[in-house]
């Protein structure tokens, strides 16, 4: 059994899709979010998407963080992982602008104060107002913040991301064929609307980023942060603490600033994209839960996808490995590994898409590419060597 599923978590969602499995699957079985026809207008050009995703576990790297350092500024960013982890499913189906979001807060009352609660809130607003300046409208409803310490030790912050949007301008990932180049938008670095370093952890694999880094220090100070049933085995297994240095790029941040680097939007950049090279946008695959194993479930059809130019491994994933001892098979299907966003494409719009990440001090490049295959198969080559995976 993998660290991940030891830790009960399941990088491909398993009971979660064998649960669903009887749901209308929405108008496009394909596209990476569903949709509906425009039932709020009842206009057969327009559809309807509402959309739901979190921060998830890494709010309990937050919780260390904060009780630890006293910086409450921390929950900002946890503000925008739940945003940008809707925002940039959104965006692999054409939407970018004009939504609505409402927010649900869960929390411990009587471990997360008031405080906290002001900086998430605080903190999606401030966020919004950023992408405003990029022509990406996003309107805060409010939403629900509930006490349900029974529920929750901690804290849970997630959100619901509803639009309405032309049917026309949809993706729905139909058009990805063979032939078709991939390229790859890394999640790490600095982007030009990021104000420091983002190590690319984004908010996926944090039960085993956390439990593979960090030490059992944080055991046994903070037993509300884990589930009491582990085995002590898989818990804070690590060897570091959050304040220990880490040095890159030429400068020194800590553990926890690197484990809590605020999930990369994409949405500036896919503005861009959608609005100068729509047709040439045959797919666009979000490497969030499942990692670069993610873009199997939304193929038309059986295909080889072969990724074998993928990126240089960012520094935390190198960290994560070195402390858990997983292997490439594993890294690759919980972590993005290096890019979060994947377009299927043309040669031609290939390196134009490239160029314009650079404008955005986003590096880019091709990954990969679509293959006849009677079967779904995807194969990985790097350092590691090569990883098959079958569907």
């Amino acid at each position: 059994m993998s660290l991940y599923a030891a830790r009960g978590v399941s990088a491909q969602k398993e009971e979660v899709h064998q649960a669903i499995k009887n749901l209308d699957p929405g108008l496009f079985t394909n596209a990476f979010c569903k949709m509906y026809p425009d039932y709020l207008c009842g206009d057969d050009a327009y559809v309807n998407i509402s959309h739901a995703d979190g921060a998830g576990t890494k709010s309990i790297l937050a919780y260390l963080y904060w009780k630890e350092t006293g910086d409450v500024s921390v929950w900002k960013g946890i503000a925008q992982d739940a945003v940008a982890m809707n925002l940039d499913d959104l965006l692999c189906v054409g939407v970018y602008t004009d939504i609505l979001f409402s927010s649900t807060i869960d929390r411990n009352k009587k471990l997360i104060p008031g405080e906290v609660i002001e900086q998430v809130i605080s903190g999606t607003q401030e966020l919004f107002d950023a992408l405003k300046k990029y022509g990406v409208n996003i309107h805060y409803l409010g939403g629900e913040t509930a006490d349900v310490g029974d529920v929750v030790r901690t804290i849970a912050v997630n959100g619901t991301m509803t639009a309405r949007w032309r049917k026309d301008k949809i993706i729905t990932n139909q058009n990805i064929k063979a032939g078709d180049l991939i390229v790859g938008f890394a999640s790490s670095g600095q982007s030009a609307y990021e104000d420091t370093y983002n190590s690319g952890l984004g908010s996926n694999g944090l039960t085993s980023a956390r439990h593979d880094v960090l030490s059992k220090y944080y055991a046994e100070k903070y037993p509300e942060t884990f589930e009491r049933s582990l085995d002590k085995e898989v818990v804070y297994i690590g060897k570091n603490k959050i304040e220990d240095l880490f040095n890159i790029q030429h400068s020194t941040l800590n553990i926890g600033k690197l484990l809590l680097s605020p999930t990369r939007t994409y949405a500036p950049l896919m503005k861009v994209f959608l609005e100068e090279h729509f047709k040439d946008l045959h797919g666009v695959i979000h490497c969030s839960g499942g990692g670069q194993t993610k873009c199997m479930k939304y193929l038309p059809q059986s295909f080889k996808i072969v990724k074998d130019n993928l990126f240089e491994v960012p520094p935390i994933f190198q960290l994560i490995q070195l402390n858990s001892g997983a292997d490439a098979k594993e890294m690759y299907q919980v972590f993005n590994m290096g890019h979060r966003l994947e377009i299927f494409t043309n040669e031609a719009a290939a390196h134009k898409m490239i160029a314009i990440a650079k404008q955005y001090n986003i590096e880019a490049q091709i990954i990969g590419r679509v293959e006849a295959s009677d079967k779904k198969q995807l194969q990985l080559h790097g350092s590691f060597g090569k990883v098959d995976y079958e569907y």
